[in-house]
């Protein structure tokens, strides 16, 4: 599994068709679990641990890497599952999520499938609250579920919730700003969403690219002018049903929404994203998560849409 980005140019002709690869692995049952391969730079065997004194519960230890120390989780235990046990003949996903590196400790790893986001689906009605899933799907069968690792990360590293003091600008102007969310995760929507509330935005917020595009169409049906009332939309990438690519490309398409501003906001590897904003045509890319920095580029764009609505009246 070493080494297994070294096909990314060849991936990356995913983006923007709506499909993904998933890595399959189990934790410490029978049900498997799904990552997106563009998250995992490599699937090693557990490497010798360094335990941290009043570490997280969840954190097993730190590992030297190629000059890099590494924080190594427990994925099991992060989850509510049984932790891991005989660490040395388990497996560790190496992962990159918001800019940083981690790796998650799991039993075994099962192989890479290729996939259209609409096969993956949003949990259950009532299994998605207060439970690690962010998406399901099928395959050979059986059911694989798709975690929320922004939860996680969140749990148990934490980090800064609140824009700084200073950053927002006071408005004077009275046409309000209207911002379109989309993601999947509970954790990330409510984190973007939280930055949109302390700037005084007003927003509507979907759970996946497919709400988010239906959404807009019913705006479209409305007779809104949409150039006029939607200042922004901010999207995930990896999102059940319709990926972030998809949708900024649908959008793109479409001619009564292919002016709108579109940030890609995602925890994916940051050159990746950077390709392929152009290619699907998308104005910006955001790296999860700083409130300050996601705070400061909606400024950004806020004011664009300002000077535009001027142009047009």
């Amino acid at each position: 599994m070493a080494g297994i980005l070294d096909g990314v140019d060849q991936r990356t002709q995913l983006a923007g068709h709506n499909r993904l690869e998933l890595l399959l692995f189990r934790l410490s049952g029978r049900q498997r679990y799904g990552i997106n391969v563009f998250k995992v730079q490599e699937v090693i065997h557990c490497p010798p641990l360094t335990k941290v004194p009043q570490a997280h519960p969840v954190v097993k230890g730190i590992a030297n890497m190629r000059g890099r120390t590494i924080t190594i989780m427990d994925l099991s235990m992060a989850i509510g599952g049984r932790p891991l046990e005989d660490f040395e003949n388990k497996f560790t996903v190496i992962t990159e999520y918001n800019r940083k590196i981690q790796g998650f400790l799991v039993d075994s790893v099962d192989r890479i499938i290729n996939m259209n986001w609409k096969d993956i689906l949003p949990p259950p009605k009532g299994a998605a609250q207060g439970s690690y899933m962010t998406a399901v799907t099928q395959v050979d069968g059986e059911l694989v579920e798709i975690i929320d690792v922004e939860k996680v990360l969140k749990e148990v590293i934490g980090g800064q919730e609140e824009v700084s003091e200073g950053i927002i600008e006071t408005r004077d102007d009275a046409q309000p700003h209207h911002v379109l969310v989309a993601d999947d995760s509970g954790v990330a929507r409510k984190q973007v969403t939280r930055v949109l509330e302390q700037m005084g935005v007003e927003y509507t917020a979907c759970k996946d690219g497919q709400e988010a595009w239906e959404q807009l169409l019913a705006w479209v049906e409305e007779g809104r002018d949409l150039r006029q009332f939607l200042s922004l939309v901010i999207s995930d990438v990896e999102m059940p049903r319709m990926d972030g690519y998809t949708l900024t490309k649908q959008i793109r398409e479409n001619q009564a929404l292919a002016g709108l501003q579109v940030i890609l906001h995602t925890s994916l590897s940051g050159v990746f994203n950077k390709s392929m904003v152009a290619k699907v045509g998308a104005d910006d890319f955001l790296p999860k998560w700083e409130p300050d920095t996601l705070a400061m580029m909606v400024q950004e764009y806020l004011h664009k849409h300002d000077a535009d609505r001027a142009r047009a009246a």
